[in-house]
C-alpha cells in the first residue's frame, strides 16, 4: 500500500472513532436524559415507599395483626449543608452528645453510604414529626419516611406469629440491595416464615428538592418512580377462641399444647408457655423489652412446642403396640405377666397377667418392656443392630427423629438415636434390648417435641397417616398454597393393627388412667404418660384424638415438672376439646376452675414480670 493510501485509510479510521464518539455525547446529553439523575443528585431525594404489610387472621377470619403508620426520621448524609445542630437537637430533644454518637454509629454500620438514605431516629412521635416539618427548611439532607409497624389486637398467639425487627448486616448482604440499615422485617414465627408474602414490595418516589429541602415536585414526572405493592393476606390455621383457652390454662405452668385438625394437619391451637405479649416487641422499647423477655429465666421467648425435645413417657406404648404388630411379635391376644416391675424397671399396682388392650389401659411397665425386648431382639434378624434399625424407621415414619416441615422457623428434629450411636458406646454386637430396654417406655435415649407428639396423635387417629402440619391456612384466600401440606404421609404400620390400639386408648379414658379426661357425650381416646425427669419432678404428659369416629381434633398437653399425665396434661387437653368440639365446660365447670387457678411455678425475678 502506498504511502498516500495508509495516511488517507489512518484518516478514515480517525474520523471513524471521532463520530462515534461524538454521536455517543450526542445520545447521551440529548437524547437519553437518565443521566441527569446522576448529575443533579445534589438536589435529587430518593424517597423509599414502603408497603403496607399483610393482615394477618385466624381460621374463622378474626383479625389478629394489622398495621399502623410511623415516621422515621432519614438522611442523606452527604446532602446535610449548615445544619444547625442546636435547633435540630432541640426538635428531636437530644444532647449534642447523643447527635455526634448517631452519626458516629451510622457510619460504621456495613453498607453505610453517605449517598444513601439512612434512618437517623426511627418512629419519631407525632407531636416531634409536626415540629421537624415546620423546620424542615433549615435541616437540609433530613426528611421524614413513613412506613408501618405491627400492631396486635389480641395477646395471644406470640409464637405463632411472630415479630418484626431492623434488617441485620447478614440480611442485608444477602438481598442484593433490597434491604437497607432501618429496614424492618419478620424475625420469628409466621412474620419470618412468610416475610416475601407479608412484606410486599418496596417502591422509589424521586423528588426535586431546594437548597432548604424544600420539595420542589415529583422528577421526570415520576417517570422513574416505581410503585409499592402491599403484602398479601393470610388466614392462619389457628383457632383463637381454642388458643386463648390454652394460653389460659397454662398459665404459671412451664409447657407445651399443640392441637391439630387429623383430617387437613391444619394447627388449631399451639402454646408455648410461658409467653409474652406480642405488642411488647413493637414501638421505640421493643429492643428493652426484647432484652428484658430474653434474660426471664423461664424463657418466655422459646417456642417449646416445635422445639422442646422430651421424654414421651408412657404415651410411647401406644406407639410400641403398633411396631410390634408390625414386626409379628405381638397380637392382641399376647399376654404378659407383671410383677411390680420389669427387672429394674418399677411398675404400679394392676391386674395381670394382661392381654394388649388391657396393658394400654391400665399403662404397665413391664408389658411393654416386654414387646421392646421381643422387637429389639426379633429372631428373624441376624443381628440386633438389624432389628433395631426396625424400630428406629417404624417411629421415624410416625414423625420422631427429623423436622416434620411445620411453615414455622426453629422446628427441631427431637432425638431418635440410631444403632450405631450404641455401637460407639457398647461395642458393635455387645448391647441388646436389655441394654436399652427404658426406650419401651418412652425414657432413655428419646426426646419427642410436643408438635411430634400431637402429629403421632393425629397419625393414630387417621389409623395410619398424617399430613404435615402447618400454621397458613390461605393467602389471599387461595387455601393451603403449599402442595406438602395436602400429601398424606403413611406410617411403616397397616391400618389393620390401628383399631386395638384405639379401644385401648378408648378405655385408658373410659376406666383407665385417664378417667379424669372424660367428656358428656363425647368418645375420648388417649393415653397418660408420667416422663421421669432426672432434674426434678417428672412431667405430666397426655395425647388424645376425639370424637372415636371421624376425629375433629389430636391433641398432646406437656406440663413441665407437674407429676402424673392424669393430674395436669389430661385434664387440660380434656378441656381444650370439649371448647373445640362444644365450645361448653357447663358439666365440668370445676375441673375448668382448678386448671386455670393452678400456679405451678413461682416467680422471684422481676425481669420476668414481662411474661404471662
Amino acid at each position: 500500500m502506498r504511502s498516500g493510501e495508509k495516511q488517507i485509510t489512518l484518516l478514515i479510521i480517525f474520523l471513524s472513532v471521532a463520530l462515534i464518539y461524538i454521536a455517543r455525547l450526542f445520545y447521551l446529553q440529548v437524547i437519553d436524559t437518565s443521566y441527569v439523575y446522576f448529575a443533579q443528585n445534589n438536589v435529587l431525594q430518593e424517597q423509599t415507599i414502603y408497603p403496607a404489610r399483610g393482615l394477618i387472621y385466624d381460621r374463622n377470619g378474626e383479625l389478629l395483626v394489622y398495621n399502623d403508620a410511623i415516621y422515621d426520621l432519614s438522611v442523606i448524609p452527604e446532602q446535610v449543608k449548615n445544619l444547625d445542630t442546636l435547633a435540630f437537637c432541640n426538635v428531636l430533644n437530644l444532647s449534642k452528645e447523643e447527635f455526634i454518637a448517631t452519626f458516629a454509629r451510622l457510619r460504621r454500620q456495613k453498607g453505610y453510604s453517605p449517598w444513601r438514605p439512612i434512618v437517623f431516629q426511627r418512629q419519631i412521635t407525632i407531636p416531634t414529626y409536626a415540629a421537624f416539618q415546620e423546620k424542615l427548611y433549615d435541616f437540609q439532607g433530613f426528611f421524614v419516611e413513613v412506613r408501618t409497624d405491627r400492631k396486635y389486637k389480641h395477646s395471644n398467639a406470640a409464637h405463632v406469629m411472630g415479630y418484626i425487627g431492623e434488617v441485620s448486616e447478614k440480611q442485608i448482604e444477602s438481598s442484593n440491595g433490597y434491604y437497607r440499615m432501618g429496614d424492618f422485617v419478620g424475625q420469628s414465627g409466621v412474620e419470618r416464615t412468610y416475610e416475601k408474602v407479608l412484606g410486599g414490595v418496596k417502591g422509589t418516589r424521586y423528588v426535586l428538592v431546594d437548597s432548604k429541602s424544600r420539595t420542589q415536585g415529583r422528577y421526570k414526572n415520576g417517570e422513574f418512580d416505581t410503585a409499592a405493592l402491599a403484602g398479601k393476606n393470610i388466614h392462619l390455621t389457628i383457632n383463637l377462641k381454642l388458643q386463648q383457652l390454652g394460653e389460659a390454662l397454662m398459665k404459671n405452668k412451664i409447657g407445651s399444647i399443640v392441637a391439630i385438625e387429623p383430617s387437613t394437619g391444619e394447627v388449631l391451637s399451639l402454646v408455648s408457655s410461658p409467653t409474652y405479649d406480642p405488642n411488647l416487641l413493637v414501638g421505640r422499647e421493643r429492643g428493652n423489652m426484647y432484652m428484658q423477655l430474653l434474660k426471664d429465666p423461664y424463657k418466655p421467648l422459646f417456642n417449646r412446642p416445635i422445639s422442646a425435645p422430651y421424654p414421651p413417657g408412657s404415651i410411647f406404648k401406644v406407639i410400641m403396640s403398633l411396631m410390634g404388630q408390625q414386626e409379628g411379635v405381638l397380637t392382641p391376644a399376647t399376654s404378659y405377666g407383671c410383677h411390680g416391675g420389669y427387672l429394674f424397671v418399677g411398675c404400679h399396682p394392676h391386674g395381670s397377667p394382661l392381654q394388649l388392650r388391657g396393658a394400654i389401659a391400665v399403662s404397665c411397665n413391664a408389658y411393654f418392656c416386654q414387646v421392646y425386648r421381643s422387637v429389639v431382639n426379633n429372631p428373624k434378624y441376624k443381628h440386633v443392630e438389624d432389628a433395631y434399625q426396625k424400630f428406629y424407621d417404624h417411629a421415624y415414619s410416625f414423625g420422631m427423629g427429623h423436622q416434620l416441615g411445620i411453615d414455622l422457623f426453629g422446628e427441631g428434629p427431637g432425638v431418635l438415636k440410631k444403632s450405631t450411636y450404641f455401637d460407639k458406646i457398647y461395642g458393635r454386637y455387645r448391647w441388646q434390648a436389655l441394654t436399652t430396654i427404658s426406650m419401651g417406655i418412652g425414657q432413655g435415649e428419646l426426646g419427642i417435641t410436643p408438635l411430634q407428639m400431637a402429629n403421632a396423635t393425629a397419625a393414630i387417629a387417621n389409623k395410619g397417616y398424617f399430613i404435615t402440619p402447618h400454621i397458613v391456612k390461605k393467602i389471599d384466600n387461595k387455601s393451603n398454597p403449599n402442595p406438602s401440606f395436602n400429601k398424606k404421609n403413611w406410617t411403616s404400620v397397616d391400618t389393620g393393627y390401628f383399631q386395638v390400639v384405639i379401644d385401648g386408648m378408648q378405655d385408658v379414658v373410659e376406666h383407665g388412667t385417664a378417667y379424669i379426661a372424660r367428656i358428656p357425650n363425647i368418645t375420648v381416646c388417649g393415653k397418660t404418660g408420667t416422663a421421669q425427669n432426672p432434674h426434678g419432678k417428672d412431667h405430666s404428659v397426655f395425647f388424645a384424638f376425639a370424637p372415636k369416629e371421624n376425629p375433629k381434633i389430636a391433641i398432646a398437653v406437656f406440663v413441665e415438672n407437674a407429676g402424673f399425665g392424669a393430674t395436669w396434661a389430661a385434664p387440660i387437653a380434656s378441656l381444650m376439646i370439649e371448647e373445640y368440639l362444644t365450645g361448653k365446660h357447663e358439666t365440668r365447670k370445676y375441673l375448668l376452675d382448678r386448671m386455670l387457678n393452678a400456679d405451678l411455678i413461682k416467680r422471684n425475678d422481676s425481669t420476668s414480670a414481662k411474661a404471662k
